[in-house]
């Protein structure tokens, strides 16, 4: 029971006040990073509905994708590393799908 779908006064039950306001930080961040999560994984799959449907109109589309990885990445919610990987990963579909066409 991590207490993710809860509300956050059912699970978290701290007594010191500097453990409550740290459980109010982490309900917000958590909203937060869920916001910026759901909205870099929709621009990631338009990026690669974009390069399956018409590799040449597509880079737009994943150029977008790839800004959105970079703020989920400055804002702590993925690691940088692990949004360089994603990056890596689109533009190697882009350039595999632009060259077969």
């Amino acid at each position: 029971m991590d207490g993710l779908d809860q509300d956050a006064s059912e699970v978290r039950l701290a007594n010191i006040e500097s453990a409550k306001k740290r459980n109010r930080q982490n309900a917000k961040r958590q909203v937060r990073n869920r916001d910026v999560r759901a909205r870099t994984r929709t621009h990631v799959k338009n990026a690669r509905q974009a390069i399956e449907t018409d590799p040449k109109s597509a880079v737009p589309v994943v150029r977008k994708a790839t800004r959105e990885l970079d703020r989920a990445a400055t804002k702590g919610v993925l690691h940088k590393k692990n949004a360089a990987r994603r990056k890596s990963r689109l533009m190697k579909l882009l350039a595999k799908s632009q060259k077969t066409s």
